[in-house]
């Protein structure tokens, strides 16, 4: 599941990053409006509009996987996703020193 999410949100941010880079970076958005500047020659407007919506759309899928993987992606610590731990009983008790350690001389 967690596959199918990344793999959908990896593509919709590639689409929307190219979309967004299609667009032309010149008199968009309300200051073209306002200062009177018209793109309308030879279809020019519906394909502004058109690469628009799109990234409207793919904004939203992005959000929309956003929040759904957090939904339906298990955590890290949950108990479904966590795999039990073997617990043995030691066979004996250690000594607190270390076995390979020598006394030091002069003590």
């Amino acid at each position: 599941m967690t596959f199918i999410f990344v793999l959908l949100l990896i593509l919709a941010c590639v689409f929307l990053g190219l979309i967004v880079l299609v667009q032309n970076p010149k008199g968009g958005g309300l200051a073209g409006n306002v200062g009177g500047f018209s793109n309308q020659l030879m279809g020019v407007k519906q394909t502004t509009d058109v690469l628009e919506k799109g990234t409207w759309v793919l904004a939203l899928v992005v959000a929309l996987l956003c929040l759904f993987s957090a939904i339906f992606v298990p955590k890290a610590g949950t108990a479904a996703s966590r795999v039990p731990e073997k617990v043995s009983a030691p066979a004996s008790q250690q000594p607190s020193t270390p076995a390979n350690s020598a006394p030091l001389p002069g003590k």
